[in-house]
């Protein structure tokens, strides 16, 4: 892939909060385009990644952090309308919150019912289940309608049926995407690149026909002391730590 594609840069890149280091050394390029998938055990760095990825390209980005980072005592509606607050004046923005303005209300009313929350519109998010929440989450970004999408477990809470529709649907709406995922076998089905992550530092960056199930647990399984700086092997264009 060519240098001008490059859409996220990362170069020895560190970070610690107090005496604790939650990157280590990093080093990756995201080209424009491309759909990878962050793996690794809970507190492995990938959170950290995405909001660094994030912060170089904000104006480009639909992220969905895993918190879904929604407003409780908003509706549905209401919730989602806030992914395309940049594209609306203040004065519209502040008299939708009061009278839905005609054009939003269709767009937000076809997104939800993809969705399936049809039903759930008015509602506040309160009233919602997990997975219903995450789906409201998921409607935000896909309102933010930007080519880039940055996912923090984003299909965590939803059946596994459910999972792989909107997953498949999410990566069908946007140009690249880096999306953090405890499913193995999802990121082996819907994306090209796969990065494995543990205490900070990737330890797997590869094209996902590569791997299998069985490896990435193997990966998942693999202590601390054995993550130590490796040689890089080059491998049809990404970057594989020998193990």
């Amino acid at each position: 892939m060519s240098q001008s594609s490059v859409l996220f840069q990362l170069s020895g890149q560190s970070l610690s909060y107090g005496d604790h280091r939650v990157l280590d050394n990093i080093s990756l390029q995201i080209h424009r385009g491309e759909k990878v998938a962050l793996l690794g055990p809970s507190g492995a760095g990938k959170t950290s990644l995405l909001h660094l990825l994030y912060q170089q390209q904000p104006e480009r980005v639909a992220l969905q952090p895993q918190s879904g980072g929604l407003v409780d005592l908003l509706s549905v509606y209401q919730n989602i309308f806030i992914g395309g607050l940049e594209r609306v004046r203040t004065l519209p923005a502040l008299w939708n919150l009061v009278r839905p303005l005609a054009a939003h209300r269709q767009g937000i009313a076809e997104l939800v019912q993809t969705l399936g929350l049809e039903d759930k519109l008015w509602q506040s998010v309160d009233r919602l289940s997990g997975g219903q929440r995450q789906r409201v989450a998921i409607g935000r970004a896909l309102y933010r309608q930007q080519p880039v999408f940055l996912g923090d477990e984003p299909v965590s809470s939803v059946d596994p049926l459910q999972a792989e529709l909107l997953l498949e649907y999410l990566l069908e709406q946007h140009e690249t995407a880096v999306v953090s995922l405890h499913n193995r076998q999802l990121a082996l089905n819907h994306f090209e690149r796969i990065i494995v992550m543990r205490d900070g530092r990737i330890c797997c960056d590869c094209p996902a026909r590569e791997l299998s199930e069985q490896r990435l647990d193997e990966w998942y399984q693999q202590e601390s002391s054995l993550l130590a700086p490796s040689p890089v092997q080059e491998t049809d264009g990404w970057a594989m730590v020998r193990s």
